[in-house]
């Protein structure tokens, strides 16, 4: 029995929890490097999906408590499943070392040689083993939170988000990064954070560097600054993390209610668009190709049954049917354009499909005939006639 519950533990800790590697790079220039691989609870189960990629600088100590924000997230379905890679640096002064820059304040040295690791050797390495999003963000403290920046340096950087916490910044630093996100072309997300009682000096260049973004016209980045009353220099950390994520994948989380009543019902048309742009945008700025999920498709036809806008569900049972194909998911959505337009004899017809589809949630065959049995008898008295969507004929969304 004792064996049994054993086996049994090991196998829910497994569904819960991602597994930890750690492993090694015989680089060019600086020997041997570690690092911990966190591949997420679906990775093993789920061989055909791909993972965004979340780069920890002073990778001991940063990696449980983004490891512990990502999980509880993604339970929640409010951030993404990653993959992290927690470099380690905290052996003797390697830290510093890998951060080393020049009078001028660029990367030098052995800083140069770090910096150049992780995108010509790390990169290439983890893409050849693990199944990578082009999505990645790096993370840093202190030191290595003012390394990160360089990479923001090139023209197109490698890194789509930058999580700084308590930055301490090479000379110029607060004025070159503001340039380079105002001629940055492709999506960006930077994240800065520190804390009330943290070292003066940290603080000016952070502050500076807030103000010198905040000036910029016309920003076509995402951007968020945090400053935590009463933190010092490490409390800031726990407090910035979970902020960072949820900022970096804002739009990834499922309509909440706040979102449907402040913004959805307040459209005066455009409810299915919303819900289109809403899963486009994950992609092209996120990189993420996510199925809409279906508690967003009750939303969306909560809004159209309110605002009694029922031409879209000809739209919506469109996309649908692109997404949840050979399902009841899109003929419901049909029946009830039908329905709610008065064309009885075609929403029961559409009902009547459904005991050919395979059922969905609550949307079941017995559900779906009798809907259709309530319609037997009632003479249409139709309010407005349109063409019918076919599949095909659903929005077409955007691909990278």
């Amino acid at each position: 029995m004792k064996i049994k519950l054993i086996v049994c533990f090991v196998l829910l800790a497994n569904t819960f929890f991602g597994q930890r590697v750690t492993e090694s790079i015989e680089t060019k220039n600086i020997g041997t490097r570690a690092f911990t691989v966190v591949t997420p609870p679906s990775y093993e189960s789920s061989p055909e999906k791909k993972y965004p990629t979340l780069v920890l600088l002073d990778g001991e100590y940063l990696v449980d408590p983004f490891e512990g924000a990502l999980k509880y997230g993604n339970y929640w379905d409010d951030l993404p499943e990653m993959i992290i890679i927690a470099i380690h640096q905290n052996n003797g002064d390697t830290r510093f070392k890998d951060s080393e820059f020049d009078d001028a304040g660029f990367p030098s040295g052995s800083g140069a040689q770090f910096f150049e690791f992780i995108g010509q050797e790390l990169f290439p390495y983890l893409e050849s083993k693990y199944r990578t999003l082009p999505f990645r963000v790096i993370a840093g403290h202190d030191t290595t939170a003012g390394f990160l920046n360089f990479y923001l340096y090139k023209d197109n950087p490698i890194f789509n988000g930058y999580i700084s916490l308590a930055p301490e910044m090479a000379p110029e630093m607060e004025n070159r990064i503001a340039d380079r996100l105002s001629k940055l072309t492709k999506p960006v997300f930077y994240y800065q954070a520190t804390g009330e009682n943290d070292l003066a000096e940290i603080n000016e260049k952070a502050t500076e560097l807030d103000t010198n973004i905040k000036a910029i016209p016309n920003q076509k980045f995402g951007y968020l600054n945090d400053t935590f009353k009463g933190a010092s220099h490490y409390s800031l950390v726990i407090k910035a993390i979970p902020n960072a994520l949820y900022f970096i994948f804002d739009g990834y989380q499922p309509i909440s209610m706040l979102e449907f009543q402040n913004k959805i019902l307040k459209l005066e048309s455009g409810y299915t668009d919303y819900l289109i742009k809403k899963y486009e945008d994950l992609n092209t700025k996120l990189g993420l190709q996510i199925k809409p999920r279906l508690s967003d498709f009750k939303a969306i036809e909560a809004a159209i049954m309110k605002n009694k806008a029922y031409p879209e569900f000809q739209t919506l049972a469109a996309y649908a049917n692109k997404h949840y194909p050979k399902t009841i998911l899109g003929t419901y959505h049909q029946a009830m354009y039908y329905e709610k337009t008065g064309n009885f004899k075609k929403a029961l017809k559409e009902y009547q499909k459904a005991f050919s589809q395979e059922e969905i949630r609550e949307l079941t065959k017995e559900f779906m005939l009798n809907k259709a049995e309530a319609l037997k008898g009632k003479e249409d008295n139709p309010t407005e006639e349109a063409p019918t969507l076919t599949p095909t004929e659903a929005p077409a969304e955007k691909q990278e």
